[in-house]
């Protein structure tokens, strides 16, 4: 039951977010349009978490390393799963935009 938990909530082993964001990984903020011009991380790609499978057509390359983010971790574990279940192969949940930001900064 543990494990279901976790994969429900798009929870696993801890990633290394720098080095995957420096091998080339997109950041994909599915925040609001509002939160996202509030604050984000350079370089992120704003795609509301409601308007994801519409915009799939963004990211060609099922194979390239996505991480999500949100504004605290809900979102983008959602995200995650939508992502997964297209046949994304590489996605992370960053949780919330800013502790992500601090992770890749440190």
């Amino acid at each position: 039951m543990l494990e279901t938990l976790k994969k429900l909530f798009g929870i696993t082993p801890k990633a290394d977010f720098k080095e995957l964001v420096s091998q080339g990984a997109i950041i994909l903020d599915v925040r609001s349009k509002g939160e996202f011009a509030s604050g984000h991380i350079q370089g992120s790609i704003n795609i509301p978490v409601d308007q994801l499978s519409g915009n799939l057509n963004k990211f060609k390359d099922k194979n390239r390393t996505i991480i999500t983010c949100c504004a605290s971790g809900m979102r983008s574990a959602s995200a995650k799963g939508i992502l997964l279940s297209r046949g994304y192969t590489s996605v992370h949940n960053g949780g919330s935009w800013y502790s992500l930001n601090r992770k890749i900064k440190s």
